[in-house]
C-alpha cells in the first residue's frame, strides 16, 4: 500500500535498508495485541528498522532478537500503567489511558528523550489516532494523522511530541544501526539530500 504520505517518508529516508517483509512476525505479534498495526508503520518498520534516526527516535523490528518490537511493546505496555503518565489526561480516555490491544494504547516509537507514540485503534474502522507524549511534559497530545504523517512532520521538525518538541536537522535523515549482537558495532549513514 502507497499513501502520499509513505511515498514523502520513503523519499525522505531513501531505499529501504532491510529487505525482510516477515510477515509470519508481523502475524504473532498482531494476535498477541488482538489488532492489526497500521499498514505505513508496518512498511515503515520492515523497510527500515531495527534503527535510530537523528540520534533520537527508535524503530524497533519483529523479526529480529535484540531490539524486538513485540519485546519492547509488552515492555512499555507493563511499564506505563505505573508510571506517572498512568493517570495523565489521554485524549479519548477520560478515566486515564488504558495501555495494550485491541482498545488501548499501543507503543509504536520511542526516542531517547524519554518521548513515545501510541497508536489507537479506530473503533469499527477507519485511521488509527497517534497520542505522543513528552516524557517532560507528562502529557498525551493527539495527532489525528497516519503514522506516515506524523513521521514526516516530525523529521521536518514541527512540533510532533507537544508544543515546543521539534527538532529539526538540516540535511539527510542520519541513520545508526542497532547492534544485534554484543560483539556486533553500530555503523551510522545518510539518506537522500532534501
Amino acid at each position: 500500500m502507497s499513501t502520499p504520505h509513505l511515498d514523502s517518508v520513503t523519499r525522505m529516508l531513501g531505499p529501504a535498508c532491510n529487505d525482510s517483509t516477515s510477515q509470519d512476525a508481523w502475524a504473532d505479534l498482531e494476535h498477541d495485541l488482538a489488532v492489526g498495526l497500521p499498514v505505513d508503520y508496518k512498511a515503515i518498520v520492515a523497510s527500515y528498522g531495527p534503527v535510530q534516526l537523528n540520534g533520537h527516535l527508535f524503530l524497533h523490528h519483529p523479526a529480529t532478537v535484540r531490539w524486538n518490537l513485540a519485546t519492547w511493546i509488552s515492555r512499555t505496555v507493563e511499564q506505563f500503567p505505573e508510571s506517572d503518565l498512568g493517570e495523565a489526561e489521554c485524549p479519548g480516555f477520560p478515566d486515564g489511558p488504558a495501555f495494550g490491544g485491541p482498545d488501548g494504547l499501543i507503543p509504536l516509537i520511542s526516542s531517547d528523550r524519554g518521548e513515545y507514540v501510541f497508536g489507537v485503534a479506530p473503533v469499527g474502522g477507519g485511521e488509527w489516532t497517534i497520542l505522543a507524549c513528552n516524557g517532560d511534559e507528562q502529557d498525551f497530545f493527539e495527532y489525528a494523522m497516519p503514522f506516515a504523517e506524523w513521521l514526516y512532520r516530525y523529521l521536518s521538525g514541527e512540533d510532533m511530541f507537544g508544543p515546543g518538541s521539534a527538532v529539526f536537522y538540516p540535511g539527510p535523515v542520519v541513520f545508526e544501526s542497532l547492534p544485534m549482537s554484543e560483539m556486533e558495532g553500530s555503523r551510522s549513514w545518510y539518506g537522500p539530500e532534501r
